[in-house]
Order: structure tokens, then sequence, then C-alpha cells
């Protein structure tokens, strides 16, 4: 890293799906980057809007692909959006999850209990990415949503990088309920709206964040809502 970006920013915070890695396969360059800056005494966390893993899956991909982190680094939307339940149903409560393990995992962690059925008697609903979301799960989200429940979506991504190509993503599956239910979710966490960039920050300690990623829509516009710098991906080169 040069010193004049060393001078400049005390933590640089990573978008991951397209920017560290595509699926399984890295970035080129990227694990060069982050080791490079590491080593120069930068810190760097790891944020991502991809709800369908734990914050310990994506821990365990950035060491197969030689890049040192702990989950105390990963900060992850469905971290997000579970630090915005108080706001809407007491501490314990039942949760509808339309989503993957991420959500499950960043619920038990604070406390709350997930269901997979409106039966269950949920409280709120979160709704984030998984590929396995099915046409039944987003019925589960429209009723549970049309009876007055609080719902809460982890990320509005519309496109998610796959290896074959740009997918849909979360966003296009909320834009689904939303435009079956009549309204939009209660509360999005994930980039580019603030609580997920705020949570990195707080968790990292940052006090000269760099935003590094490779949407406009997602990374970049989350960096200047809470007024830091960014950095778009395919420059991460410079960075090392």
């Amino acid at each position: 890293m040069t010193d004049p970006l060393r001078s400049l920013f005390d933590t640089l915070l990573f978008d991951l799906d397209g920017v560290v890695y595509v699926g399984p396969e890295p970035v080129p360059h990227a694990a060069d980057a982050i080791r490079s800056a590491r080593a120069a005494g930068v810190a760097c966390g790891y944020i991502t809007n991809n709800a369908s893993r734990s914050a310990g899956a994506v821990v365990d991909h950035l060491l197969h692909l030689g890049i040192d982190a702990s989950t105390d680094e990963v900060i992850t939307s469905p971290q997000a959006a579970v630090s915005l339940l108080p706001d809407f149903v007491p501490d314990g409560s039942r949760v509808l999850v339309i989503g993957g393990a991420g959500i499950d995992d960043a619920l038990v962690a604070a406390g709350y209990l997930p269901v997979r059925s409106l039966a269950d008697q949920p409280a709120a609903v979160m709704q984030g990415f998984s590929p396995d979301v099915s046409w039944r799960d987003l019925a589960e989200a429209t009723f549970a949503v049309r009876a007055g429940l609080p719902w809460i979506a982890t990320n509005p991504d519309l496109t998610f990088p796959a290896p074959g190509g740009i997918a849909p993503g979360n966003g296009a599956l909320v834009r689904l309920v939303a435009e079956t239910v009549g309204r939009g979710p209660d509360a999005v966490a994930g980039k580019p709206e603030p609580p997920l960039l705020l949570e990195a920050i707080r968790r990292t300690k940052a006090t000269r964040p760099l935003m590094i990623g490779d949407r406009l829509d997602t990374d970049i516009a989350a960096g200047a809502r809470v007024g830091i710098p960014s950095l778009l991906g395919q420059d991460l080169p410079i960075v090392a």
C-alpha cells in the first residue's frame, strides 16, 4: 500500500460478491491486494449483502482463497437486519425467515427464534437472498405481510453475480412480494441503506474507513450515504 493511501485510511471495508470472489472463484488480484493492505497495518472488514451464508461460512471461503479473516471481521446483512428488530418486536420473538442459514444464524445469535411458517406465529418477517427460496416461501411472506407483520429486507440488490452470469438478487424477490402486497418493506438493512455499513464501522472501530465495492447503486451509494469515501472494485489493485 502506498504511503498516501495508508495515511488516508485506517480500515478497508470490502464488499465480497464481485469484488473478492464470484461464486466459489476468486477475483484476480483481490487476495494479493488484501494481504498487502494487512501487511501494511491497515485493518480490513468484509461486508456482504448476501444473506445466504453465516459469517463463519464466509470466513471459511476467505481462508480457502488465502485471505486471513475472523468472524469479527465479517459483517453480513442479516446481522444488520437483526440489529433493527428491537424497533419492531420484543426480544426473543419468533421471526419468519424467507431465506437461508445466514439469517437463521444471525437471529439465533441475537436470541430470536427463526421459523418457516406463519402457522408458527412469528412476530416479524425477515427476507434475504438464498438460491433455495421457493414460490411457497414467497407466498408465505406475502401472507405474513398482509396479516400486518413488520417486514425487514436484508438488502435490495436486484441482481447477483453468479458463475454463469448476472442472476436475480434479493431485491427482485422483495419487489415481487411488494407488488403482491401493495407496499414495500418496513426497513432495509443492506447497502445502499446505512445500517450495514454503520454496523461495519462500529465493529471494526474504523475512524478513517474506505468502502470498496463493484456496484454504484449499492456499495458506492452506501459510502456516500454514511459520508465515507469509496472505491470501485475494478480499481482494487491500486490499494495494494
